[in-house]
C-alpha cells in the first residue's frame, strides 16, 4: 500500500478479489459474497477505482441516486470492492436518513417516495393531515413517509418528492410533482437567483482574496482584524472566529479546513438563504480562511436536503478554478441526513466516511481533526461575513447592536408571523421588535404566546419574556439559548407541551445512540410525555441525567423544551393532545 493509499484509506487495485491480508478477509462467509451482477452494476456506476475509504458515503449516495434505494446485493458488492467488512458498510448506510436500505428479505420501495416534514413548524402548519391525505390519494403506488426538518421552515409545510422539495405543500402541488406535471416554479429548489462570478467580481469580489494571495495582507493582520471585530461562530456555539483561526494556525502542519454547511436545527435556514443568493461571498471567506491557516485542502459538508446548492456550489467552484482563484483543493461532500453531524466532531467522522458519532474531547478538532490533522471548522454564515468585515472594518459589524450587544445576527424566523424568512437584525434585538419591525407582525388571527429563540435545542420562552435581548449569553439564565438564531414564534393556537413532545421525538429520532443518557433518555422522555399525566419529578430527574451525562450537545440540550414547559407553561400540560 502506497503512502497516499494509507492516508486516504484506499487499498490498491479494485479488480483483485479479497483474500488473505485484505481488511474484509473471509468474515462475510460464503453467503455474503457479492453476486456477479451486483458487482458489475457497482463497477458500472462507480468505475474501477481505486476507491477511497472516506468516500464511502458518496458511493452510497450514487447507488441511492441510481436505484432509489440501497439493495443488500449492492452493499455486499461495494464492501467487497472496497475491501471492507459488510457490517461496516451496512452500519454506515443504515445510520443516515438519506439512505433506504433494503434487506434481502424485503421488497424494494415504490419508485416514488414522498416525505412530509414533521418537525415543529411543519407540524404547526398541517403536516399530519397533509401526509394522511397523500396516503389516501395515492395508496400503494407511492410511499408516503415522514421526513426530518428540510431547512425550508419559512415555507411550511414542506414535502419532498424524490430529490425535489416543495414549500407550502398541499395535495395538489405535491401531486403535480408525483405526476411529473410540476412547473419549475413549483419546487422551492428552482427559485434561487444567485450572484454569479462576473457580477460578484464586478462588485469588488475576490479583490481581498487576491490581496492575501499576492502578499498585500498578512495572515496575522487578517486574524487580528477578525478578533477586533468580535465575529463569533454563527452555527450556534458562538466561539470567537479570530481566536479559532489563530489556534489552528499555531498547530504544526499539515492542516485542513472543514466547512459545516449541514444546518439541521429545526427552524434554521439562514445558510441556505445566503448560498442561494450570494455563494461567492461565502466562498471568498472560505478561501481566505484556508489561506490564513495554510490549509492543504478544504472540505465542504453540505446538507443532502439542498441538492440545488450542491449543483450551484459545484459550478461556482469550477468557475473559480478556471479563473485561477482557487489555489487549494476543495472537495464538496454531501451529508446524508443526520442532525448529529451538525456537531463538529460528528461531521468530521462523516467526512471520513463513517457514522456520525461525536468524538470525546479533548483533543479538540483544532488540534486533532479531520484525518487526525489540525482542522479549522467554520459554518457558512461565519465565513460569509469575512469579506465585509475585512473590507469595511470591524467597527461596521461591531457597531450594530441593541441593549449593549454588538454585531449583526441573521434570524431564521418561522411560525405564526405574517412575513417569515431570514431577517438581518442587530444583536440584542428583542423578539417583540423582531416580529413587529421585521416580520410584519403576527399572522392574521393569532396572538403571541411564546417563542423558541434558538430552534429545537434553544428552549421555549413565554410572551412575558418578549423583551429579552437575543444574543449569546443573554438567555441562559432563563433556561434558553440563541444557538443558530432560529426563532420559531408560537401563538395562542399552539400548545407548548405538544411542541415540546414534537421536539423530544425529533431528538429521539436523531440521537446517534453512542451514549446511554441520550439514547435511552430521549426515548424514555417521549414515553413519559405521551402518558395521560406527566410524572414531573421523574421527568425532571431524567432531564438532569441527560444534561449532565450526555457526550455531546444533542443529549445535553434535548430536555430544554421539556424544562421550559415545566417552568413557564405548566397549564399547557393538562391541555395537550393525547398521545
Amino acid at each position: 500500500m502506497s503512502k497516499a493509499d494509507a492516508q486516504t484509506g484506499t487499498a490498491g487495485p479494485l479488480g483483485r478479489p479479497p483474500g488473505k491480508g485484505s481488511r474484509r478477509g473471509r468474515s462475510g462467509g460464503r453467503g455474503r459474497q457479492s453476486q456477479p451482477s451486483a458487482r458489475a452494476a457497482v463497477l458500472d456506476l462507480l468505475g474501477a477505482g481505486p476507491y477511497r475509504r472516506d468516500l464511502l458515503i458518496e458511493y452510497l449516495h450514487r447507488l441511492q441516486d441510481r436505484h432509489g434505494h440501497l439493495a443488500a446485493a449492492h452493499l455486499a458488492a461495494l464492501a467487497e470492492l472496497m475491501r471492507l467488512p459488510l457490517a461496516e458498510v451496512y452500519e454506515v448506510a443504515s445510520f443516515y436518513h438519506a439512505f433506504d436500505v433494503v434487506k434481502e428479505t424485503d421488497t424494494a420501495p415504490p419508485e416514488v417516495t414522498v416525505r412530509v416534514c414533521d418537525s415543529l413548524v411543519c407540524a404547526m402548519m398541517g403536516a399530519a393531515p397533509l401526509a394522511r391525505a397523500l396516503s389516501e390519494t395515492y395508496g400503494a403506488t407511492v410511499r408516503v413517509t415522514h421526513g426530518a426538518c428540510m431547512g425550508r421552515c419559512e415555507a411550511a409545510p414542506v414535502a419532498s418528492v424524490g430529490r425535489r422539495y416543495i414549500g407550502h405543500a398541499d395535495v395538489a402541488t405535491v401531486g403535480a410533482l408525483i405526476d411529473g406535471n410540476a412547473t419549475p416554479a413549483a419546487a422551492t429548489d428552482d427559485v434561487a437567483a444567485a450572484v454569479d462570478l462576473p457580477a460578484y467580481r464586478a462588485d469588488g469580489g475576490y479583490t481581498l482574496l487576491q490581496q492575501c494571495l499576492d502578499g498585500g495582507r498578512t495572515a496575522d493582520a487578517v486574524i487580528a482584524a477578525l478578533e477586533e471585530s468580535g465575529l463569533r461562530g454563527l452555527g450556534g456555539a458562538g466561539f470567537p472566529t479570530g481566536r479559532k483561526w489563530r489556534f489552528v494556525r499555531a498547530e504544526a502542519g499539515p492542516r485542513l479546513m472543514a466547512v459545516n454547511a449541514d444546518e439541521s436545527e429545526p427552524g434554521t435556514f439562514k445558510d441556505r438563504h445566503y448560498l442561494e443568493r450570494d455563494p461567492h461571498r461565502f466562498l471568498e471567506g472560505m478561501l481566505i480562511g484556508a489561506w490564513a491557516v495554510e490549509a492543504e485542502a478544504v472540505y465542504i459538508y453540505l446538507r443532502t436536503e439542498y441538492p440545488h446548492l450542491h449543483d450551484l456550489l459545484g459550478k461556482a467552484l469550477d468557475e473559480l478554478r478556471a479563473a485561477g482563484l482557487c489555489r487549494v483543493p476543495v472537495e464538496l461532500r454531501r451529508g446524508a441526513g443526520a442532525y448529529i453531524c451538525g456537531e463538529e466532531s460528528a461531521m468530521l467522522e462523516s467526512l471520513e466516511g463513517k457514522r456520525g458519532l461525536p468524538r470525546h474531547k479533548p483533543p479538540f478538532p483544532s488540534q486533532v481533526g479531520l484525518f487526525g490533522r489540525p482542522t479549522l471548522i467554520n459554518n457558512v454564515e461565519t465565513l460569509y461575513w469575512v469579506r465585509d468585515l475585512l473590507q469595511r472594518g470591524g467597527d461596521w459589524f461591531s457597531g450594530a447592536g441593541r441593549r449593549g450587544c454588538h454585531g449583526l445576527r441573521s434570524f431564521s424566523v418561522s411560525g405564526r408571523v405574517r412575513e417569515p424568512g431570514v431577517k438581518l437584525a442587530p444583536a440584542g434585538i428583542s423578539v417583540r421588535e423582531l416580529i413587529e419591525e421585521y416580520c410584519g407582525g403576527m399572522a392574521e388571527g393569532h396572538a403571541f404566546k411564546g417563542y423558541l429563540p434558538g430552534g429545537a435545542s434553544g428552549g421555549i420562552l413565554p410572551a412575558s419574556m418578549a423583551d429579552l435581548p437575543l444574543d449569546f449569553g443573554t438567555l441562559e439564565e432563563h433556561g434558553a439559548l440563541i444557538g443558530s438564531a432560529a426563532v420559531i414564534v408560537l401563538s395562542d393556537r399552539d400548545n407548548t407541551a405538544d411542541a415540546a413532545l414534537n421536539l423530544m421525538r425529533f431528538f429521539a429520532d436523531e440521537s446517534c445512540g453512542q451514549c446511554t443518557p441520550c439514547r435511552v433518555g430521549t426515548e424514555k422522555a417521549v414515553d413519559l410525555m405521551q402518558a395521560e399525566s406527566w410524572d414531573r419529578p421523574l421527568l425532571g430527574e431524567l432531564s438532569r441525567c441527560m444534561m449532565d451525562a450526555s457526550i455531546c450537545g444533542l443529549g445535553q440540550a434535548a430536555p430544554n423544551g421539556l424544562e421550559s414547559v415545566l417552568r413557564h407553561f405548566p397549564d399547557d400540560i393538562a391541555k395537550r393532545r393525547p398521545g
